[in-house]
């Protein structure tokens, strides 16, 4: 082959390689071309990396209700720290956030991890989500740590469809409710004395006796 030819060659397989490289990193970042999880957001601030944070709103477009923070957080540090709030600035929004089992704050224990939303996690619902965040915008949020403090980022705002379906505003952890104190068998009525004799068994002689007991004087 002479030398032309080969360089023919060479410079045609490198523009096949950049063609399928180039093609390759497109398919990454367009989630629906591989139906794989669309990206989102992610930072670390000290000891805490927050991945995956996303606000989702209901599956509808026009559907009223609250919509939810999802995020999984690391702390990297040697002690435990909790999730004291989650703000979103430029909205009149608020954030409730829920334990896993529904009661007490959010610890993120010591080189470990919490997830918020989804089935049997922890959750950040925003009650009035649909005025606070719109489809398809970046919302920020700062999520407000016992020791690191605020760590803000800005997260993608999605419907609970497709990939968020088992993250979304329904998926809230089951609060424990007080079971009401059940009435003991056998108390009394109410209103009715407890424990008062009947009649028969109080000693007071009836009708019939006090003429038995007449007769038996004559």
């Amino acid at each position: 082959m002479s030398r032309s030819l080969r360089r023919g060659a060479l410079a045609a397989t490198a523009i096949v390689i950049s063609i399928g490289a180039l093609s390759a990193c497109g398919a990454g970042n367009d989630a629906q071309t591989l139906g794989i999880k669309p990206d989102s957001a992610a930072t670390t601030i000290g000891d805490i990396r927050i991945q995956n944070a996303n606000v989702i709103t209901q599956p509808e477009r026009n559907a009223a209700g609250p919509a939810v923070v999802t995020a999984t957080l690391f702390n990297n540090g040697a002690a435990q720290q909790t999730l004291d709030a989650i703000t979103l600035p430029g909205t009149s929004a608020t954030v409730q956030l829920h334990a896993a089992k529904g009661a007490g704050p959010i610890v993120v224990p010591a080189g470990g991890k919490v997830v918020l939303g989804g089935k049997g996690n922890a959750a950040a619902v925003i009650e009035n989500g649909r005025e606070a965040a719109r489809n398809g915008n970046v919302q920020s949020v700062v999520f407000k740590f016992s020791r690191t403090g605020d760590v803000p980022l800005g997260v993608f705002v999605v419907p609970a469809t497709s990939y968020f379906t088992g993250f979304g505003p329904s998926s809230l952890p089951a609060v424990p409710s007080e079971t009401p104190a059940t009435t003991p068998s056998g108390s009394a009525t109410p209103g009715a004395p407890s424990g008062s004799p009947s009649e028969s068994a109080s000693g007071a002689a009836g009708p019939t006796d006090a003429a038995s007991a007449s007769q038996s004087a004559g």
